[in-house]
């Protein structure tokens, strides 16, 4: 074949393949967020600010970190992130900085109480606020759904399901069926049963004694506590050491036991997120409980 003739063959089927790719890429997004509200999209969105760390987490998870334009100022995985523009955080957003960035879409939790502003000024907002376990599930589809990422968003739960289960499979007999406290913050609000902590903490075996009724992280009287007596309890490293200074705490069976798993910030980062790293997150709490209840322990 003439040399020049087959160039331009060649050079044509790139063009049509490229255009293909194109047209492909650019197939328009609807979804349905967890206001009800449906957003349409002409196309996956290439610039995101997201201003919810664990939808930053997801984002990048499924491969698309680099459509992130800005997020929130707690969002720092993964490392990449921590370079962004940041933009506030939940109630004190920055709108302007917002709007100039000129994002395709917006992820924010429900929660934000910048969403209205947003949309007035024309921007597009996807809100999802994952609390439970089954929260992430359906978040992770929602994110995949927007990116055009199709079934990438199963195949990370499956990820995280795996990971749980094999964190599941390393805590020493001895530790299931303990009553467990999980202190989210010294006011004191635990994690309850229906909480994505809470529903990790089932799936390693442990017992809540915040039950479900009460609501996913509810503030506890201190007495309640005291009363429930926990076998085992989990707070952060800097109110970990003030536990037997709390009025009637010294009597408490995981501080006399001196079963208390101290997470530290970075590992409290890990576990208070619902997203990619909640395999993760049971991972960090199976190595402590099988350091503060050795296989064999007294019950």
């Amino acid at each position: 074949m003439n040399p020049i003739l087959a160039g331009l063959k060649r050079r044509l089927l790139a063009a049509v393949l490229a255009l293909g790719a194109v047209c492909s890429h650019a197939a328009p997004v609807t979804v349905t967020d967890d206001r009800g509200v449906t957003v349409n999209l002409p196309a996956p969105p290439q610039r995101i600010v997201s201003l919810l760390p664990s939808l930053t987490e997801t984002v990048c998870e499924l491969g698309s970190c680099a459509r992130v334009v800005a997020t929130d100022r707690y969002s720092n995985h993964p490392a990449s992130v921590r370079a962004l523009p940041k933009t506030g955080g939940l109630d004190d957003a920055n709108i302007e900085m917002i709007v100039a960035l000129r994002p395709d879409v917006v992820l924010l939790a429900v929660s934000s109480r910048v969403t209205d502003r947003l949309e007035a000024l024309g921007l597009r907002v996807v809100a999802l606020e994952p609390k439970t376990y089954e929260d992430v599930h359906r978040v992770a589809a929602k994110v995949a759904q927007l990116l055009g990422a199709g079934a990438a968003g199963e195949r990370l739960w499956q990820r995280m399901e795996a990971q749980v289960n094999n964190a599941a499979r390393q805590v020493p007999a001895q530790a299931r069926g303990l009553r467990v406290y999980y202190e989210v913050d010294s006011a004191p609000y635990a994690a309850g049963e229906s909480s994505f902590i809470g529903h990790t903490l089932a799936r390693l075996g442990l017992v809540n004694i915040v039950p479900a009724k009460l609501g996913p992280f509810p503030k506890l009287n201190p007495e309640y506590i005291v009363r429930a007596d926990p076998q085992v309890i989990m707070v952060s490293a800097r109110h970990g050491g003030t536990l037997p200074g709390r009025p009637g705490w010294s009597g408490i069976r995981a501080v006399k036991d001196k079963r208390i798993c101290a997470f530290s910030a970075e590992e409290g980062n890990v576990l208070s997120r619902p997203g990619p790293r909640m395999g993760e997150a049971a991972q960090i709490m199976a190595r402590c409980l099988k350091g503060v209840v050795p296989s064999g322990g007294a019950r």
